[in-house]
């Protein structure tokens, strides 16, 4: 018998003064039983990160990630089906980039844990031609600490200010500075 996903509900607040988003969310995580709350986490980090501040070119949602090796954690296709945006949680391969950025106008990747130096160092070089792709390291410490806030039923405060990141929850409060590996700005 198959392992069932863990439901995560969580209500975000974004204060987003570097992009000027400033929205309210209700969203659904199922937790893959692969997955770490770690995980979970940054995808749900990534989500307010990344969130556009209208849906004139569709919505931001999860897609299956962990559990179809066809789609990212998160994506956003217009109105027409066009994918506009690839969203990978983790340490992506080569391979898997590439194919992203074939097929979406962006791409963008939230790497955290203590092996991303290792993975960095072994996939830098093979990534100067895709201009299309973002990296974000968030670091261990951070990553960590974020995950600490992990409940089954959370609401998260985020702000973004001058590229720092701040995440209020009842259980406490997290600063986060993530750090570009390629690509640009938050």
């Amino acid at each position: 018998m198959a392992l069932k996903s863990t439901i995560y509900k969580a209500q975000l607040q974004i204060a987003d003064m570097d992009r000027q988003v400033y929205a309210d969310h209700s969203l659904t995580l199922a937790l893959h039983p692969s997955e770490t709350e770690e995980r979970l986490l940054v995808r749900l980090l990534a989500f307010a990160l990344q969130v556009p501040a209208d849906d004139h070119r569709g919505a931001l949602q999860f897609a299956r990630g962990l559990s179809d090796a066809d789609e990212p954690d998160l994506w956003q296709h217009d109105l027409s089906g066009q994918l506009v945006h690839w969203i990978e949680v983790g340490q992506p391969d080569e391979r898997r980039l590439t194919k992203a950025c074939g097929r979406a106008e962006q791409v963008t990747v939230y790497t955290y844990g203590h092996a991303v130096p290792v993975w960095w160092s072994g996939i830098e070089n093979k990534l100067h031609r895709l201009s299309r792709l973002n990296i974000w390291q968030i670091p261990h410490d951070q990553s960590q600490a974020l995950a600490a806030l992990a409940q089954r039923s959370m609401q998260w405060q985020v702000s973004v200010q001058d590229a720092q990141v701040w995440v209020s929850a009842d259980s406490g409060t997290v600063t986060l500075t993530p750090q570009a590996l390629k690509g640009g700005d938050l």
